[in-house]
Order: C-alpha cells, then structure tokens, then sequence
C-alpha cells in the first residue's frame, strides 16, 4: 500500500510504500524512535498498534518535553 506521510522534524511530507499493518511497522520502517514521536491521521492520535490503511495521510509529529 501507499501512504502519505509527513515527518515533523524533517519538514518532509513524501510517499511510502508500506507493506506492513499498524503504526509500529511504519515507525520501524521509518526508522523513527515512536518514543519521541506522536502519530497522526486526520488529526487524531495513533496507538502503536493502530491498522493502516492504503492512502492515508499521516502526520509524525515531535514530541516537545520540558521542565
């Protein structure tokens, strides 16, 4: 499948064919740490094991911590 993915901290939205199922897949695909990131679609916030779907259009955002 397809997805649409935008990655935050490279200011990069790009394609990627993804065979896998859920978001933990895409973020290993990716090689994103998914503790340093949250995972959206339309707004919404992703679990790791949420399914993907062919053309989704996901958003990878930073998490920002301080103190």
């Amino acid at each position: 499948m397809e997805l649409t993915v935008f990655v935050e901290r490279k200011n990069l939205r790009k394609k990627v064919k993804f065979s896998g199922k859920n978001v933990n897949e895409l973020l290993r695909q990716l090689k994103i740490n998914p503790e340093v990131v949250i995972v959206t679609r339309n707004n919404q916030v992703l679990t790791e094991e949420e399914i993907l779907n062919s053309k989704d259009k996901l958003e990878i955002l930073s998490v920002v911590s301080g103190g």
